[in-house]
């Protein structure tokens, strides 16, 4: 009974509130019932719009919340330790490739791959924001979605708790090193 509650629910949020690639959502819904994933989360917009609602008292602080009122969603779906972490990382890295993704930003270390992927409806202006990170043993995914401003969407992470946001930080260090 608990699983068929959380699938109707997921299919719920995943109809109507969502403007996100169709094929980055099959994605997301095929794994969405799927136990063994250590991680899955779904912010809808009316979420992002109740954050709007606070008061703040930092400049930096409202243009986080003025950032975050344009977005319309964000999943997230992830499993640790699991044999199957690379092959999860090709069929992801596979799908966005096969659609009119741009890689905004790849960053590897010793055992781990970690790219950013966005679309950009007109120059400046991103729909989707989606991070693909994948090692031996572990896999995530997450798609942002809605106005995109990639100077907050770090801060947004942060304030969020969202793992992997910082290193768009670093992109934004190396253009200010460039100018």
């Amino acid at each position: 009974m608990k699983k068929i509650i959380t699938l109707i629910v997921l299919i719920a949020l995943g109809t109507g509130v969502y403007a996100q690639s169709e094929s980055i959502s099959k994605f997301f819904n095929k794994y969405a019932t799927d136990e063994s994933f250590t991680t899955q989360v779904t912010i809808s917009s009316k979420m992002f719009s109740l954050f709007t609602n606070m008061e703040v008292e930092k400049p930096e602080d409202k243009e986080v919340l003025e950032a975050i009122s344009k977005l319309k969603g964000l999943r997230i779906i992830g499993k640790e330790n699991t044999s199957d972490a690379r092959n999860l990382y090709k069929e992801a890295s596979g799908i966005i490739l096969q659609n009119k993704f741009e890689e905004l930003m790849s960053v590897k270390d010793k055992d781990k791959d970690m790219k950013f992927y966005i679309i950009e409806k007109t120059p400046g202006k991103i729909s989707e924001l989606v991070m693909v990170s994948g090692s031996a043993k572990d896999f995530m995914m997450m798609t942002l979605f809605g106005e995109i401003d990639l100077k907050q969407v770090s801060r947004i992470g942060q304030k969020m708790n969202v793992g992997g946001l910082e290193n768009l930080e670093k992109m934004d260090q190396k253009d200010n090193k460039k100018n």
